[in-house]
C-alpha cells in the first residue's frame, strides 16, 4: 500500500489580484500526457497482453477480457461499426448500464472518432424517466443504440424516437425487434479503413457526451474530447505517484454514463494498466448484498464510493473481521466523492483501516462533468472530511471573495470542456470574459493562514438563499452540522427557509429508521420517540447557533425517501436539492405551519 513517503505534500503557487480574486495553480509540473485512449490500450495490450483489463460476474465465475483480447475486440468492433456505415463523429447511444461489452464498444467508438453517449438506464427503465429519454435521442440523433439485454429494455426501443434506429444488443433472446449481435460485431475482421480512421484520432477528437443530472432542466451534453480524458490522468499521475508504481485494481459499481466512474474510474484502470472488475451491486440495502459478494471474490488496491455507499460498506465491514481484513490488504485509497461525507463516518472508516493494520490515503476531490472530472485533489493525508484539496497540475483555479473564507469558485485549463453538445447558448453561459468555467459551487480554506491545506466545499452557491429579514443563509454549512447531529437516524436533509422567517430542514431517514417506522401521517413521519430524538439533537445546536443564519428552527420527517425515478436522486446516489424543492414545495409548506404534529420545533 501507498506509505506515506509516497504520497506528495500539497503546493501550490497562489496570486492575489488587484480585483480580490485569487489564482491557484499546482506546484507541480504535469508529465507525458496520451494522444487518445487507444494509446494506452496498445501500450498495455503490448506490454501485459495477459493482465485482465475488464471482468464482469458470469454466474459463479467471472468473465474476464485480457488486455490483448481487447485490443483484438475493440479493433473488429470498430471495423464492424465503419461496416455499418458509421462515420467519425456519427453517435451510438448507450442505453444500458456497466458491462465489459458497454466497455469495450465505447473503447471501439473512441479508437475511430465515433462518438459514444453514455445514458443514464433509469431513463430507459422507468416510465416516467423516459420522456429525458427522449430529449437526448432528439438531440444527439444516433446512427446506433447499444442494449445489453434488448427484452429489458424493450419499451425505450419502442419509443417514436429510437424505433427506426438501429439496435446492437449482447444477446437476441426476446428481442422486440431486429438487432445486430455484438459477438458478430467482434468477430469482424479488420481493414485498413481502421487504422486510416484511428490515425485521424487525436487530442481535439470529440470522444463521448456525458449528459449532466440535469437539476432544474434538461440534462446538458459535456462534449468530452480525448485531451480532456487523457490530460486528465496526467493530472492525477502526477498528483499521485502511486497510481503508476504498482497495478492498480477496482471493484467498482459507478456507472458509466456519470464522469466518476465512466471517465475517472475507468481511465485510471486503463491509463496505469489495471484491472476492473466491474460490481453489479449499488449502494441500496438490497443491492449492497451483491457487493459484498463480489468482495468475497475480489477486492482492490482502490477503492471509490459515494458517501451513502462508505456508509453501507462500513457497517457490513464493523459486522465482518475477516472481510474488513481481506478489503483493506493492499489497499492504497480510499475515496469519496458525490457528496459530503459525514465526519463520523470517516472516523468510523478509519477505525475499521486501524483494525485491519492498514494506512489507506483518505481522500477526497472537486470536479464536475465539465472538468473531465478531477480539477482539485487532496494527495497528502489528512485527518477529516470535507476538503477537496489543491488544484490538479495545469489547472488554474480562480476564487472570488464572496464572504469571510468564501469563495465562488471557478476554473481552466486543459480538461475542461470548451461546450456543451450543440448549445451555444448555455457554451456562452458557461464562461466568463476570461474563459474560466463559472462552476457555481462556493468553497473556503481549511487554514486560511496555510492555503496549501487545501480547500473546503462550502456548497453551491445557488442553494443559498435569504431569509425574510435578508440575512443569507449558507445552506451547505447548516446541512453538516445537521448531518453530524443526526449521525445514524438520517440518510440526507435538504436545508429550505428561503423567503421564509427561519430555517427549517426537510429530513429523510435512514434507511432502517424508515423501514422500521409506523406512523406517517400525509408524507410526514410522525413517531413520536424518533420526532423526541431528533429535537433533542438538533436542540443541541440551538445552544451554539449565533443568530437566525445558523439556527435551525423546525424540521419535518419524509416518510418517502429520495425518488431516482422522479429526478430527486442522481444515479450516484447524492440529492437533487433543486428537484426535491420544486417537488415538495407542499410539504415546505406544511413545515412552516402552525399545529402540525409533524413538525419539529425548537
Amino acid at each position: 500500500m501507498a506509505a506515506a513517503q509516497d504520497l506528495l505534500e500539497h503546493k501550490i503557487n497562489l496570486q492575489t489580484r488587484a480585483d480580490g480574486a485569487m489564482i491557484l495553480t499546482s506546484g507541480y509540473a504535469l508529465g507525458p500526457v496520451a494522444a487518445n485512449t487507444g494509446e494506452w490500450l496498445h501500450a498495455w495490450a503490448k506490454d501485459a497482453p495477459d493482465r485482465v483489463f475488464l471482468a464482469e460476474r458470469d454466474g459463479d465465475g467471472w468473465r474476464e477480457v485480457t488486455y490483448g483480447q481487447a485490443l483484438t475486440a475493440v479493433r473488429s468492433l470498430a471495423a464492424g461499426l465503419l461496416g455499418m456505415g458509421l462515420a467519425p463523429g456519427d453517435r451510438v447511444a448507450i442505453l444500458s448500464g456497466n458491462s465489459v461489452d458497454h466497455g469495450l464498444l465505447a473503447l471501439a467508438t473512441q479508437y475511430v472518432g465515433i462518438v459514444s453517449a453514455p445514458v443514464a438506464e433509469q431513463y430507459s427503465l422507468i416510465p416516467e424517466a423516459r420522456d429525458r429519454l427522449a430529449y437526448i435521442i432528439d438531440m444527439l440523433k444516433p446512427k446506433l443504440l447499444f442494449v445489453d439485454d434488448p427484452a429489458r429494455y424493450a419499451a425505450a426501443l419502442d419509443m417514436e424516437e429510437t424505433r427506426a434506429v438501429p439496435v446492437l444488443a449482447s444477446t437476441l433472446e426476446d428481442s422486440p425487434r431486429a438487432a445486430t449481435l455484438f459477438a458478430d460485431l467482434m468477430a469482424i475482421p479488420v481493414s485498413g479503413d481502421v487504422d486510416i480512421a484511428h490515425a485521424g484520432v487525436g487530442p481535439d477528437t470529440l470522444a463521448k457526451v456525458l449528459f449532466t443530472s440535469g437539476s432544474t432542466a434538461h440534462p446538458k451534453g459535456v462534449c468530452t474530447t480525448q485531451r480532456m480524458m487523457c490530460v486528465n490522468q496526467a493530472q492525477l499521475a502526477a498528483s499521485m505517484p502511486f497510481l503508476t508504481w504498482q497495478v492498480p485494481k477496482i471493484l467498482d459499481w459507478l456507472p458509466w454514463n456519470h464522469v466518476f466512474g465512466g471517465s475517472h474510474n475507468f481511465n485510471i484502470i486503463l491509463a496505469n494498466g489495471g484491472s476492473l472488475y466491474i460490481d453489479g451491486g449499488k449502494p441500496t440495502p438490497d443491492l449492497v448484498k451483491t457487493t459484498l459478494a463480489n468482495l468475497k471474490d475480489h477486492t482492490g488496491t482502490l477503492a471509490f464510493n459515494v458517501p451513502v455507499g462508505w456508509g453501507l460498506l462500513a457497517r457490513a465491514l464493523a459486522a465482518d473481521a475477516d472481510l474488513n481484513r481481506r478489503f483493506f490488504d493492499g489497499l492504497d485509497l480510499l475515496f469519496y466523492a458525490g457528496a459530503p461525507l459525514p465526519q463520523d463516518l470517516w472516523v468510523e472508516l478509519q477505525r475499521l483501516a486501524d483494525q485491519a493494520g492498514a494506512s489507506p490515503l483518505m481522500t477526497s476531490s472537486w470536479g464536475m462533468t465539465e472538468t473531465a472530472p478531477a480539477t482539485l485533489i487532496v494527495h497528502q493525508p489528512i485527518d477529516r472530511s470535507g476538503v477537496i484539496g489543491v488544484p490538479v497540475p495545469g489547472c488554474e483555479v480562480k476564487l472570488i471573495p464572496d464572504q469571510e473564507n468564501r469563495y465562488e469558485l471557478r476554473v481552466r485549463g486543459p480538461n475542461i470542456m470548451q461546450a456543451y453538445y450543440n448549445d451555444p447558448k448555455k457554451t456562452a453561459e458557461a464562461f466568463d470574459d476570461e474563459g474560466y468555467l463559472i462552476t457555481g459551487d462556493a468553497v473556503g480554506f481549511l487554514d486560511p493562514d496555510d492555503p496549501a491545506r487545501g480547500l473546503l466545499f462550502a456548497g453551491r452557491m445557488s442553494e443559498d438563499f435569504k431569509l425574510m429579514s435578508g440575512t443569507w443563509v449558507q445552506a451547505a454549512t447548516i446541512r453538516d452540522k445537521a448531518l453530524a447531529a443526526l449521525a445514524g437516524l438520517i440518510q440526507d436533509v435538504v436545508v429550505v427557509g428561503s423567503g421564509r422567517a427561519e430555517i427549517g430542514l426537510l429530513i429523510f431517514p435512514a434507511p432502517a429508521i424508515l423501514a422500521n417506522a409506523t406512523t406517517a401521517d400525509s408524507g410526514a413521519l410522525s413517531d413520536a420517540a424518533l420526532i423526541a430524538d431528533i429535537a433533542a439533537r438538533l436542540g443541541k445546536l440551538d445552544q451554539a447557533s449565533t443568530g437566525s443564519s445558523t439556527r435551525i428552527a423546525r424540521a419535518i420527517i419524509m416518510a418517502d425517501p429520495p425518488s431516482l425515478r422522479d429526478h430527486e436522486v442522481t444515479a450516484k446516489g447524492n440529492l437533487n436539492v433543486a428537484r426535491i424543492l420544486a417537488r415538495r414545495s407542499a410539504m415546505i409548506d406544511r413545515l412552516y405551519s402552525d399545529g402540525d404534529a409533524a413538525v419539529i420545533r425548537l
